[in-house]
């Protein structure tokens, strides 16, 4: 059955036509499809929700100018929320995915909508009135990525999803490198971040041994989890476009490295969120993290700077994309001055 195009609805971002003759393909319900409204969030992935036969779904695919890996990424998103299916993971539910580049120009899949609020963009007056809840918010959050951490990744099929073996060893000299990379951007005057050095050393030497490998999400700050509207719970952690088979401990301590402090800098990136406070403080993140996973914690602090090196200096590739006009300035500026404040941060753990 032919179907049109939605009015206002770019068919090089979203050919409607391919798609509902896909859809016919994997015997989804058909018909005319219903209105499609585009998803913000804090990757530059495109998300659409839109309905078609009665049912809701939110389509999901890169950038609209593809990156080198962005398909890639799809893939490997779509058949990790795959395999947590069925698992106690609050993710989002793949109804069905595309690998087949050719049918929209890009890799993309068919997800379940969430009923949630991102706290980034949103405090409903329940969270924002009441700091008990905004501090069980935070627990949520960390019970989250300790279920993901203690799932058996092979017995999900997900043996060759990542590379554990050497996993923190790489960490200091892939980001290093990555670091490097940025000065492809015309006019970036290398980075001018004080204590790189410093920190990446003391990484190298405190580096803990044969840690248990498992499910990273790679990027769990709040930004990335949906909550219920009616209480403090996480509905969905999403963007999983970092993970990986690595070290989940790392996860915690994204989480401690980025918990919204009121008047930091980087408080800024949490909206509301970040001006509010009443989150738990990082010794009940730490104990409540331990309620759910046997992984040895006395290393935590290690994972903490790892964490701020590493988030730093992903944020200050957009301070370097903005001086060759790729980003914003204001943004760019922004975000650099969190990198400064998350080496500081690293710097105090450290010492």
């Amino acid at each position: 059955m032919a179907v049109s195009q939605p009015l206002d609805v770019d068919p090089t971002i979203a050919d409607f036509a391919a798609i509902g003759q896909w859809m016919d393909e994997q015997n989804l319900p058909g018909g005319e499809f219903g209105e499609v409204t585009a998803i913000g969030g804090g990757t530059q992935n495109i998300m659409l929700r839109f309905t078609r036969g009665d049912r809701e779904y939110v389509l999901r695919r890169g950038p609209q100018h593809l990156r080198a890996k962005s398909n890639d990424v799809i893939r490997r998103e779509s058949r990790l929320l795959g395999a947590l299916d069925g698992t106690e993971i609050r993710s989002p539910r793949v109804i069905a995915a595309c690998a087949d580049d050719s049918v929209i120009g890009a890799v993309f899949y068919l997800m379940e909508p969430i009923r949630g609020f991102n706290p980034q963009t949103e405090l409903p007056a329940l969270h924002a009135g009441d700091p008990e809840v905004r501090h069980g918010m935070g627990l949520s959050a960390v019970e989250a990525i300790a279920r993901l951490g203690s799932l058996d990744y092979q017995a999900l099929g997900l043996q060759d999803y990542g590379k554990p073996d050497g996993f923190l060893e790489r960490q200091v000299p892939r980001w290093l490198r990555e670091l490097e990379s940025y000065s492809a951007n015309e006019g970036y005057p290398g980075p001018r971040i004080p204590g790189l050095e410093q920190v990446g050393d003391w990484l190298d030497r405190h580096r803990p041994t044969d840690p248990p490998p498992g499910i990273m999400h790679g990027d769990c700050h709040l930004a990335n989890m949906m909550f219920d509207y009616d209480s403090p719970e996480v509905a969905a952690m999403v963007d999983w476009e970092m993970s990986t088979i690595g070290d989940p401990l790392l996860d915690l301590g994204w989480q401690l490295a980025t918990r919204p402090e009121p008047g930091t800098v980087g408080a800024g990136l949490m909206g509301t969120l970040g001006t509010v406070g009443g989150l738990p403080t990082e010794a009940e993140m730490v104990e409540h993290y331990g309620k759910f996973s046997d992984r040895d914690l006395s290393a935590v602090t290690w994972y903490t700077v790892l964490a701020c090196f590493k988030l730093g200096i992903v944020l200050e590739g957009t301070h370097a994309r903005a001086f060759a006009g790729k980003a914003p300035v204001p943004v760019g500026d922004f975000l650099h001055a969190v990198t400064l404040e998350l080496f500081e941060q690293a710097q105090r753990l450290a010492e």
